[in-house]
């Protein structure tokens, strides 16, 4: 069995141990078929991933030449498997990746079972995001991005990154964990400003840590750099906090049953 990495740098293990794809054209060639999940992907795809505009002249001899050297890669690697796990299809080349052994599916699959769990369920699901959070290593591909269908292979592991953080600090909310998370959620509206829910979030752990200042401080920037930078108003969502912190309202008090979560 292997282990495929993405949320990273592209990493495999092996039951003895790390496994090295070595040359960028490999591990685009690896990254390609991994993001596609078992899906065939065309010769023309994987060539224009691979190369770009710099094409090779005989660019199926060359697609073929990589795709032989990683297929002997991997038998090397499992010996004992009985075919390999890169096969040909008429639409295309295909990787068999076996559930578990992707880290980026184990991860969406973890944000999809969070988003449809109860609010009553927090605890859990503050452990579950915590736990498939500490999958991410860096960036997807470790900026190895390659073409067209990796950045946006990229650019949906990240969102759904994103979903995932939301998902965490609402079930921490709940739990009334709120000074426990400011740093965090400090952070996160630093790297993403223009992201209102961490916004939302962080004027929220704020008040409910005793710093209703502090909490209006926030919206009054965000307010102010939503204006400078795309011209717009906080939505409707974050005024909502805003005037709960202002009037007090009991929701936040951050129980799972009351919480100003449903406002925003």
């Amino acid at each position: 069995m292997l282990k495929f990495s993405v949320l990273g740098a592209l990493h495999v293990r092996t039951v003895s141990g790390p496994a090295e794809i070595s040359g960028d054209l490999q591990r685009t060639l690896v990254q390609t078929l991994l993001i596609s999940e078992g899906q065939p992907v065309s010769g023309e795809s994987l060539v224009e991933e691979m190369w770009g505009e710099a094409v090779p002249d005989n660019q199926a001899n060359a697609l073929q030449a990589h795709v032989s050297r990683l297929r002997r890669k991997l038998r090397a690697l499992e010996p004992d498997r009985p075919a390999s796990r890169v096969t040909i299809h008429p639409s295309g080349y295909r990787l068999t990746v076996a559930e578990g052994e992707l880290d980026a599916a184990e991860f969406v699959g973890a944000v999809r079972r969070a988003e449809a769990a109860l609010p009553d369920d927090a605890g859990n699901t503050a452990r579950l995001l915590r736990e498939v959070l500490a999958l991410w290593r860096g960036p997807v591909f470790g900026g190895l991005t390659g073409g067209t269908l990796c950045q946006l292979a990229a650019a949906r592991y990240e969102e759904y990154r994103m979903r995932a953080m939301e998902l965490r600090f609402d079930a921490e909310l709940r739990l009334g964990r709120h000074a426990a998370v400011l740093a965090e959620l400090a952070e996160a509206h630093t790297n993403h400003p223009l992201r209102e829910r961490f916004c939302e979030q962080l004027m929220i752990a704020l008040y409910g840590a005793g710093r209703q200042a502090d909490a209006l401080d926030v919206f009054r920037r965000m307010r102010r750099l939503l204006d400078a930078e795309l011209g717009i108003q906080p939505s409707p969502a974050l005024r909502r906090v805003e005037n709960a912190i202002l009037r007090h309202d009991p929701a936040l008090a951050g129980d799972a049953h009351a919480t100003l979560l449903q406002l925003a």
